[in-house]
């Protein structure tokens, strides 16, 4: 099941403070549901692994991502990544361009275009479904950069802004990330339902 990405979101910080954040694998995925980076295996070329439980189903994927073409000048770069589902026969592949701008103010625009394909378990909640749940977890995404680099470095936690229950605060990061997704898929499916019949109703008057 392939798809596209793409997305956009503005940072209250420098362009080249944003860059260095976006390029350091380690602090990205602290801001990436239900990811691990596992090994560096060179300066360019990383191991991590991704734990997605909806429901009853859990998806882990572990793979390689790798920076293709890093441009200081331009601010840019392109990715590609590739995993296999733990235990599973499903598999993962995205192809990414990232890519940061200087706005006025001294703000800056981070735009992300990406091709995903997606084989597996996963894709039996429908396209419509998994690019609901990829906007929402994209919108974590973006709240957890803006947190790390608009907040003063003296008043940052070493997480992003918690979101989970009190309940929820003794269990494991992964599995507390993880769990995240299920009410994301909750809401995927309301708006998803609600499109459909938005637009069933619209050709109906049209």
């Amino acid at each position: 099941m392939p798809f596209k990405i793409e997305e956009e979101f503005e940072v209250q910080a420098p362009v080249q403070r944003v860059w260095e954040y976006l390029i350091t694998p380690a602090k990205v995925v602290m801001c990436i549901p239900g990811a691990e980076l596992l090994e560096s295996q060179d300066e360019r070329s990383f191991i991590g692994a991704v734990k997605v439980k909806v429901g009853p189903v859990t998806m882990s994927y572990k793979g390689l991502v790798k920076f293709t073409e890093i441009d200081e000048q331009a601010h840019q770069v392109h990715l590609i990544g590739e995993g296999r589902e733990t235990g599973g026969a499903g598999s993962a592949k995205v192809t990414m361009l990232n890519k940061v701008t200087p706005l006025e103010g001294g703000r800056a625009l981070v735009v992300v275009n990406a091709e995903v394909d997606l084989v597996g378990k996963i894709v039996q909640f429908g396209r419509g479904m998994i690019e609901e749940v990829s906007r929402q977890l994209f919108r974590q995404f973006s709240t957890c950069v803006k947190h790390h680099l608009e907040t003063p470095v003296e008043s940052q936690t070493t997480g992003p802004p918690q979101l989970e229950s009190q309940t929820d605060e003794k269990a494991p990061a992964t599995e507390r990330e993880a769990l995240r997704a299920a009410p994301l898929v909750l809401h995927a499916m309301w708006t998803v339902v609600v499109r459909f019949f938005l637009r069933l109703f619209g050709k109906q008057v049209g």
